[in-house]
């Protein structure tokens, strides 16, 4: 039988949540929310929706626009850069992987912080680099400590600003610091997938480097706030030459018809934006108050999720599966997402019920 080779053989993978009616169906259970994989409660925007239905009995026997021409102009036209300065991909996991495969050869080290959006080391390892993996101090990057780990065989680092599945986030500062010492033999990857839900005034501008003309590659995703995460659908910004080299490596026709039109109309929709930031930080507020009364330590998030260091974590993560609530086990802790109110009010009463403490 024939054998990968090891570097892939030795990666773990992803390991998905099962649909929310085979888990009912296991356990004997209605009505569950999924408070697990940070998608926005309210789903897309109604212009999206009808892009979908509109389009979808003219374009399913024709291949996509494989250039995503018509987005990018969208997307070019609403950044203030050029439609070669972006690149599309199915969800900004595609263009990660793409980036690796790009820029890292076998041998090749990535910095990345742990924990982390965990596809980072898993494409790293898929294209045989070595991913080099720093704690988080604090529940944020530490960048002092990712620096010191660089060598010369480090050709990539991985920011997640804010960070899943912390909700943490890094400042201008400490962004500005960390590019005033990144060789220009490197590439920062700095992954902004909920970045339009950020309300810190301190946020890093990882555009300010983009345009100072520094090997930076941004990504940005449809599938958080915009709520098309069933398309898959993200974007890369960066200069041409590194757009040029990814286009590459990038399949054809990577993005389907269905996907660019939906994105096309949600980046339209500011009221769709505003209600879904309105009801997040709402539920926000509510669940740091719940939490708080419960004892429950939660570390402040600039995303659409929580972290929860508690104790037991996967016990307490069995525990709320079995009263309908999916929320995703993180090792010593449980991230959930802010969900529409009356599903944070369910996830709050039955952490009562449960006597949940950290």
């Amino acid at each position: 039988m024939i054998k990968a080779p090891e570097h892939i053989s030795a990666l773990r993978p992803y390991m998905p949540g099962k649909p929310i009616e085979e888990l009912e169906r296991e356990l004997g259970i209605k009505n569950s929310i999924k408070l697990a994989s940070n998608e926005n409660p309210i789903g897309p925007s109604p212009a999206a929706v009808r892009a979908i239905t509109a389009g979808f009995k003219k374009t399913l026997n024709r291949y996509p626009d494989g250039s995503g021409y018509y987005l990018k102009t969208a997307l070019a036209g609403k950044l203030s850069v050029k439609p070669d300065e972006l690149i599309l991909g199915n969800g900004s996991n595609e263009l990660i992987d793409i980036a690796v495969r790009t820029f890292l050869a076998p041998g090749d080290e990535a910095v990345m912080a742990h924990p982390s959006f965990v596809v980072y080391s898993m494409a790293v390892q898929a294209g045989g680099g070595k991913a080099i993996q720093v704690p988080l101090r604090d529940y944020r990057h530490d960048f002092g400590a990712m620096l010191n780990t660089v060598t010369p065989k480090t050709k990539m680092l991985f920011i997640a600003n804010p960070n899943n599945p912390t909700g943490t986030m890094n400042t201008q500062e400490e962004l500005d610091g960390l590019m005033a010492k990144i060789r220009d033999n490197m590439l920062v990857i700095v992954d902004e997938a909920y970045y339009e839900y950020v309300m810190n005034s301190g946020y890093a501008d990882s555009f300010k480097h983009f345009r100072a003309g520094r090997n930076i590659l941004i990504l940005r995703t449809f599938s958080k706030i915009y709520g098309l995460a069933g398309l898959r659908i993200g974007y890369g910004i960066a200069h041409q030459e590194i757009i040029a080299e990814m286009n590459k490596v990038r399949p054809p026709f990577n993005t389907n018809s269905l996907a660019q039109k939906a994105a096309i109309e949600a980046l339209k929709d500011k009221g769709h934006i505003k209600k879904s930031k309105e009801i997040n930080n709402k539920g926000k507020s509510y669940l740091y108050k719940e939490l708080s009364s419960l004892g429950i330590r939660h570390v402040p998030t600039e995303a659409n999720f929580i972290y929860m260091p508690v104790a037991d974590s996967m016990d307490i993560y069995k525990k709320l599966l079995h009263n309908g609530i999916i929320v995703r086990p993180m090792g010593p802790a449980i991230r959930v997402t802010i969900g529409l109110p009356e599903e944070n009010r369910r996830f709050i009463k039955t952490l009562k019920k449960l006597r949940v403490k950290s």
